[in-house]
């Protein structure tokens, strides 16, 4: 049976003071009780107060999606402007100290804080997740099996993350290199079916490693709840139109892929030693880098894999009703990621703050 695709996308943002440019606690959890208000399930806490993570309902096409989303920014902006905060979309915050961060009072975070310390309070990260709607378990594993090979080029679309703690780290993903710190991250083994991937979440469970499968924090997954494989690889980009084009192309990998292995077909698999290499490029170099062609033994330049990539799921577009969303990523290539379009303010002002202005109005832009 065809699986729905449907769509869901979640989102973290930032909480900023407007005079510091600072992230700023306090005031968030006070903002984030009026948004349960208007916004119900939609909007939650995250581990730190200065985050707050949004997420869509279960949307049947990607316009549906950006029609919610761009609903959830504009309410979370206008919330934040309201507690006298700006709200940021961008995956690290450019100086801001994890150290100087409130950790929201919550059983479930203080369990986190308990199991992983420092490792836990230092995650002062912004992600975004990508839920597509796959009813059949053994279709979802067989899907993000698959889909594993393309996760270091969503990645590098997303690339949003280049500074810490004041400094330019040198990577356009840092919030990577900061995640991957905790355990069960990055991309997962492949597993040959879906009761092999439960023995080893019953198995952890078992022996108290964790308690459930939302412990999994992979860059894909399939969900513990819901009948997605969820994405969880990108950084949260500047702009709500990359988002929805990232998860337009997330949307129709998914339907690509579940197509061939309908007819019998599949895309070659690779170990995970190969694709955490290109993985490792994608955080390091963003869009600017090279990634391997495994196939053809070669570096080949992003900007080319990303257009292959795009003729690879072209029959899914349409079917998808996802062309316009999809068509916004050649308008990324030319732009870049968030990741250069900071490093550009940075190295044109030198200021931090300047920085982080910017993002602030990138956040807003086209809402």
């Amino acid at each position: 049976m065809r699986p729905s695709f449907t769509l869901g996308i979640e989102e973290e943002y930032q909480t900023i003071d407007p005079v510091t440019r600072d992230l700023r606690s306090h005031v968030a959890t006070e903002m984030l009780e009026h948004g349960k208000l208007q916004l119900q399930e939609r909007v939650k806490a995250e581990m730190h107060q200065s985050v707050v993570e949004v997420g869509t309902r279960v949307c049947h096409n990607i316009e549906e999606a950006r029609e919610d989303l761009y609903d959830l920014r504009r309410s979370m902006i206008r919330l934040a402007e309201e507690h006298g905060l700006v709200l940021v979309a961008g995956a690290t915050h450019p100086f801001a100290d994890w150290r100087q961060q409130e950790i929201y009072p919550d059983p479930r975070y203080a369990k986190v804080v308990e199991d992983l310390q420092l490792v836990a309070r230092s995650n002062l990260i912004f992600g975004l997740h990508v839920h597509v709607g796959i009813e059949d378990k053994e279709s979802a594993i067989r899907v993000m099996n698959s889909m594993r090979y393309f996760l270091p080029h969503i990645l590098a679309l997303s690339t949003n993350s280049p500074f810490w703690l004041g400094m330019e780290t040198g990577y356009k993903s840092y919030r990577a290199k900061v995640f991957e710190n905790f355990p069960r991250t990055n991309i997962p083994d492949e597993f040959a079916t879906y009761s092999e991937f439960e023995a080893y979440v019953n198995l952890l469970i078992k022996t108290n490693t964790i308690d459930n499968a939302k412990k999994i924090w992979w860059d894909i997954r399939p969900h513990p709840y819901f009948s997605t494989i969820e994405v969880r690889i990108c950084d949260i980009p500047l702009r709500a139109e990359e988002s929805i084009a990232i998860a337009a192309l997330i949307q129709a990998t998914a339907c690509t892929l579940w197509k061939l292995h309908a007819r019998n077909m599949d895309f070659r698999r690779y170990s995970r030693a190969l694709l955490m290499e290109n993985k490792f490029r994608a955080v390091r170099y963003g869009l600017e880098g090279k990634l391997i062609d495994f196939g053809k033994q070669l570096e080949v330049p992003e900007h080319d894999l990303i257009h292959e990539y795009l003729a690879f799921v072209e029959d899914a577009v349409d079917e998808l009703g996802s062309r316009e969303a999809i068509n916004y990523i050649r308008q990324m290539l030319r732009q870049g990621s968030g990741a250069d379009r900071q490093l550009k303010v940075w190295r044109e002002t030198g200021d931090l703050k300047k920085v982080v202005d910017f993002m602030a109005e990138e956040t807003r832009a086209g809402l």
